[in-house]
């Protein structure tokens, strides 16, 4: 049987990169196929590892230039006939060691931890948004010129007509196209700026999530090169008074959902994860994406980057809770910080490590808080300061502001 197989894999500047393999194979009978699950299952097996030059992707030098894929997940190629598969793979040297930004190992060993507690199944709903920009002119649609900006944002968001919704079409197809390669994307919308547009993957389970994320992200470069236009993922491409972009992670695990049944409510699983992101703050905007701090400047619908802070239904915070998971007392909360150039493997894999893994103890030379002049303020006695902050999150007075959830 011919399949044609484009492998895809993260470059050294954390680009995607793909290129064609046309192999002639004999899996199991492919009719069973209903879902990307079932062609994992079925055709992955048999797609071997290949190679590339990683000299030519910033990721190896010329006198040793040999990167190693390795095929992880599999989807259906939207952009070519039926048998033909988008295949996405992990980078290793010949000796069999992850490239330096293959994080995807890492990923799968935390999510691959069982929990003492027995709480499990950690899903992620992501909000990725984009800028679509002019190849040329260098600025989102919708620009002419920077000097004859076009109206200030609010009548761009979830907008209609010619003069307001910019790239539509490349929206709208990104979408089918997700939806034909077998993609869990659950909503698009225009966004706040002009040429912003947003797309929502999820809930995805675990690994998942940022395997569905980082093919999204390669047929939406794909679709917007059918239509000669960029797609930016910088957290701030435009200065002054204009919405950067971030990659919201809406998450929740079983406890968070239902309660574990011995009457701890889901809710208080969630004040308790809360707490325990305010305490190794620093430690995740490590690797929430490069530029954020651009972005998080406690304006346009962001906290302060330095800051942890949390609230109901308030976008200016880094973690919000939706007004229905109050009620409910279980459900999701969000983590508005990271930024939406982010890598979802760190993100996911960090978010359900503080969690549910780490125990509240602060590790050797860990840090919590960022002085104002950069330098790292260590934490003493966390185990103190995580039971406070979690008095703190439950008793806290909180401001009801915006609407419940944009997920």
């Amino acid at each position: 049987m011919v399949v044609i197989c484009e492998y895809v894999w993260i470059g050294g500047n954390n680009n995607l990169r793909s290129k064609t393999r046309i192999l002639d194979i004999m899996p199991q009978s492919l009719s069973q196929v209903t879902s990307v699950k079932d062609l994992n299952s079925l055709l992955l097996p048999h797609i071997p590892n290949w190679n590339y030059d990683g000299s030519s992707t910033a990721q190896a030098s010329g006198h040793d230039s040999e990167v190693i894929i390795k095929p992880v997940s599999i989807f259906r190629d939207p952009f070519r006939t039926a048998g033909s598969y988008l295949v996405l793979c992990e980078t290793y040297t010949p000796k069999g060691e992850p490239l330096s930004n293959n994080h995807r190992p890492y990923a799968t060993q935390i999510f691959d931890t069982k929990l003492e507690n027995g709480d499990s199944e950690p899903w992620f709903g992501i909000e990725q948004e984009y800028f679509l920009m002019h190849r040329v002119r260098k600025l989102p649609l919708g620009f002419i010129d920077l000097k004859c900006p076009p109206s200030p944002q609010g009548q761009y968001y979830c907008s209609i007509g010619a003069e307001n919704a910019f790239g539509r079409k490349i929206a709208n197809e990104h979408m089918m196209y997700c939806l034909m390669a077998g993609i869990k994307i659950c909503g698009i919308n225009a966004e706040v700026a002009p040429g912003q547009w947003e797309y929502q993957i999820g809930p995805s389970i675990g690994i998942d999530s940022g395997d569905h994320l980082w093919m999204s992200r390669y047929i939406l470069e794909r679709v917007a090169e059918k239509h000669d236009v960029s797609v930016s993922l910088d957290p701030k491409p435009l200065e002054g008074d204009w919405n950067g972009s971030g990659c919201h992670t809406n998450y929740s695990t079983k406890y968070m959902r239902k309660g574990d049944g011995n009457g701890k409510t889901g809710l208080e699983y969630i004040h308790e994860a809360i707490a325990k992101l305010g305490s190794r703050h620093t430690e995740h905007m490590v690797v929430y994406g490069a530029g954020n701090e651009k972005r998080m400047t406690g304006e346009h619908e962001t906290a302060s980057f330095d800051t942890f802070s949390w609230g109901v239904a308030n976008r200016g915070t880094s973690v919000r809770i939706g007004n229905e998971t109050l009620q409910n007392e279980c459900g999701y909360f969000e983590d508005r910080r990271p930024s939406s150039n982010m890598n979802p493997y760190l993100v996911t894999a960090k978010i359900y490590d503080t969690t549910t893994i780490w125990n509240g103890l602060q590790e050797p030379n860990s840090v919590n808080t960022l002085n104002e002049g950069g330098e790292d303020q260590l934490v003493n006695d966390t185990t103190q300061n995580i039971e406070k902050n979690i008095d703190l999150v439950i008793n806290d007075t909180m401001e009801f502001v915006g609407d419940v959830c944009d997920f």
